[in-house]
């Protein structure tokens, strides 16, 4: 099925009607095509009533959770949707110290999360100290933490249906009933979503608890992290450094390297996220070989997240250093843009020999039984 591009009329089964518009013109005529796009974000957030673009207003009151630094007027809520302007001060239903909006289950290690081929649960690397095992731990659990609420408004979401608890601010859970959870048969915890980003105050309390109790009983609690890296720079600093004490991984999901491709698919700017992810990484991976500390992925969308993309992304992450491992996740159609294919092991392989090209040594194809 072709689709159609409505700025220059071109068509090909790699453009997303329902986006409205292809890459070539994102980048070479973003103000034309960021209005397409604009609407058709607003018109999906409208769904669940959250607001088409980071609130920026004149006597607002400041948020300064994440990146989007919403600015929110009175009676309006922020971007993410937990956050309401009542009378002139801020009321966060969900994401301070105390409560969280999100589900949790047990997920049997070895799992299937980005950094599964080098992390310490699913390898056994950093054994004795951040592993039970020197293999994957079979017989231990993750504690898979959804945070059903976001700072990106991505159209190709993969798990888009976290909005519906985001619309319903339900369900909640407190703290302390989170952080009892990680019981000894739990080695590490993931925050995931959705995007952590936005309630990052509760996430690192929970992580703090169950780390400090699993240390006091000689347990091993890896935190990690697989988010948009979107957060303030205080949370983004304070979550790399419970990854770093606990054996875990922050993994950094860099979704675009084009800024009007970001703004066009995610609906903000991606710059807050490269700055997050280069001070981390300069920071961080070099101070634990094993496991390595910090990671990266793309989604690989069909017809606008390519090779070149893919390039200049591995360039950056290369110029920190070509350790760092990169995970390139095979795209299966889903949200607005559900009328594109999956990725395919043409694309896949372009990706990976762009990466290569950009000098990066620790590669790896996810997803590989989605590839067309």
């Amino acid at each position: 099925m072709c689709g159609k591009c409505v700025v220059c009329g071109s068509s090909s089964e790699t453009i997303s009607s329902k986006l409205g518009v292809c890459k070539r013109c994102i980048i070479n005529k973003p103000e034309e095509a960021l209005e397409v796009t604009d609407r058709v974000h607003a018109e999906s957030r409208a769904i669940f009533t959250l607001p088409p673009k980071p609130p920026r207003s004149e006597g607002g009151v400041r948020c300064g959770f994440c990146a989007n630094n919403c600015v929110i007027p009175e009676g309006e809520k922020g971007y993410c949707g937990l956050v309401f302007n009542e009378g002139g001060k801020l009321v966060r239903v969900a994401g301070t110290p105390d409560r969280g909006l999100l589900e949790w289950y047990y997920d049997p290690l070895p799992t299937n999360c980005v950094a599964w081929w080098f992390c310490a649960g699913c390898t056994g690397a950093g054994y004795p100290k951040y592993a039970y095992k020197q293999t994957a731990e079979y017989g231990y659990s993750n504690l898979a933490v959804f945070m059903t609420a976001c700072s990106f408004d991505c159209l190709f979401c993969q798990n888009w249906h976290f909005r519906r608890s985001t619309a319903a601010l339900s369900p909640v859970v407190s703290a302390e009933e989170l952080a009892s959870k990680a019981t000894p048969r739990v080695s590490c915890i993931c925050w995931f979503g959705g995007d952590p980003s936005p309630q990052m105050p509760y996430a690192l309390r929970v992580s703090r608890l169950a780390y400090e109790r699993a240390k006091d009983e000689g347990r091993i609690m890896r935190i990690c992290w697989e988010t948009n890296g979107y957060m303030a720079k205080r949370f983004a600093d304070e979550a790399a450094q419970l990854s770093l004490e606990s054996g875990g991984t922050f993994k950094f999901d860099l979704k675009a390297w084009s800024e009007p491709l970001s703004i066009a698919l995610c609906g903000v700017s991606n710059k807050p996220v490269l700055k997050n992810f280069e001070r981390i990484a300069k920071s961080y991976f070099s101070a634990r070989d094993v496991p390595w500390v910090v990671t990266a992925s793309t989604l690989l969308v069909p017809g606008y997240v390519d090779a070149e993309e893919v390039g200049k992304i591995a360039e950056l992450i290369a110029s920190i250093d070509e350790r760092i491992p990169y995970t390139l996740l095979a795209f299966y159609p889903q949200y607005v843009m559900n009328d594109l294919p999956t990725t395919s092991k043409k694309q896949a392989q372009e990706c990976r020999e762009s990466a290569e090209r950009a000098g990066l040594k620790n590669i790896r194809i996810g997803n590989i039984h989605l590839l067309s």
